[in-house]
């Protein structure tokens, strides 16, 4: 029995030491194994990387380069131009210039260019891009991931959201964007934002959902937006920000910076907003929104106070002349509590409540008039457009 244990003890310590020698000197003898998470406890050799290593290809790497790679397609460079009028010089204008060598003539004119982003959203040339990206503009060139260029028009715009339809024409099938569930985006999600920074060419930046359903920023007149730190430049506007799939979760829109460079807080317009906004656009050329004229505020604690105010709900602060507001004997000083039975919480409550309703259809508005309480039906409006009524 003692010989056996000897024999047993002096093959085990042959094979370490050959082991050891074998680890040390070549270890590519050894088949590589990959850990699993600590819970298993069991390494489990990779089949992805041997049959890559079989093929004699290299393992592929972890990363968000399957999701780039199936949006970079789609998202295009938006160049525009435009005519200017050139600042003359004051002493032009100066009345004793005048006297001795006459009117200097016509003004003269010169053209300003800009840049800026966009998403191929359908295969026959469709593109979703911000409005302030071609306002103005007389001309339009988009220009291809692949290089190609096309001119590209206008097939509608809406500025109170800042969203641009443009479409260009190719006789071949163009590289579309898919749009992701609007359920599948929350706080936290991982987020790629591609665009066109400072004209350098594409680019793609990655973050995460920093918020959801942001307002009330001064930026357009509609607000929803999904807030990320992912770097956004000028040049990005209208640019995609996509899923860790390279599915469009937004047009990326603004940035809050004290220098105009990225500080992590840039916006982007919902996918599934900007969808309904362009199919909107394509069908009628423009969006069709509700309008009851009313002007509102906020209730503050003051207005509580002095006035006897209910703390939820939105003071009318002003009534436009042959409204439907004033056709329904609303006032100023009344407070609006509810549209149809829906709860107006706050003033910008009042704005979103009232657009969504289609115009034509009768509305039941609750209002609180001196401590009592009443109601008053309305004919919905056609919100007028951006410029004509600065009221709900």
């Amino acid at each position: 029995m003692q010989r056996l244990w000897l024999i047993f003890a002096q093959t085990v310590t042959i094979a370490l030491a050959v082991l050891f020698v074998i680890v040390t000197f070549k270890p590519e003898w050894l088949p590589r194994t990959r850990l699993m998470p600590a819970s298993s406890g069991v390494p489990v050799a990779s089949s992805a990387e041997s049959q890559a290593e079989n093929n004699g290809q290299q393992p592929t790497t972890g990363g968000y380069a399957t999701a780039a790679q199936r949006a970079l397609p789609a998202v295009v460079h938006v160049f525009t131009s435009k005519e200017v009028v050139a600042p003359q010089h004051p002493l032009l204008n100066d009345p004793f210039f005048k006297h001795f060598f006459g009117d200097s003539g016509q003004q003269q004119t010169q053209r300003s260019s800009g840049l800026g982003s966009g998403v191929l959203v359908s295969t026959d040339g469709y593109i979703l891009t911000n409005n302030h990206v071609i306002e103005g503009a007389d001309a339009i060139e988009i220009a291809l991931n692949d290089g190609k260029k096309f001119a590209a028009r206008i097939v509608g715009r809406d500025p109170e959201t800042d969203i641009a339809v443009l479409r260009i024409d190719s006789k071949e099938k163009l590289p579309a964007i898919s749009f992701s569930p609007a359920s599948s985006v929350h706080v936290g999600d991982v987020v790629l934002a591609i665009g066109n920074p400072f004209g350098v060419g594409q680019t793609v930046t990655m973050g995460i959902v920093s918020a959801m359903g942001r307002t009330q920023l001064g930026i357009n007149t509609f607000e929803n937006f999904i807030q990320t730190d992912a770097a956004i430049n000028p040049g990005n506007s209208g640019g995609a920000l996509v899923d860790t799939q390279g599915r469009l979760l937004g047009i990326n829109t603004a940035i809050y910076s004290r220098s105009g460079g990225s500080l992590g807080i840039g916006f982007a317009i919902p996918a599934a907003s900007a969808q309904s906004i362009m199919e909107q656009i394509i069908k009628t050329g423009r969006v069709t929104r509700g309008w009851i004229g009313v002007q509102v505020q906020e209730i503050t604690p003051d207005l509580i106070e002095a006035f006897k105010l209910p703390a939820k709900g939105a003071l009318i602060a002003g009534i436009a002349r042959n409204s439907p507001a004033q056709k329904a004997g609303v006032l100023p000083g009344d407070v609006l509590t509810a549209i149809d039975g829906q709860p107006i919480v706050n003033a910008h409550g009042v704005l979103e409540s009232v657009a969504r309703l289609p115009p034509g259809q009768l509305a039941k508005l609750s209002l609180i008039r001196r401590g009592k309480t009443l109601e008053a039906v309305t004919q919905i409006a056609q919100r007028p457009l951006p410029g004509n009524s600065p009221q709900e």
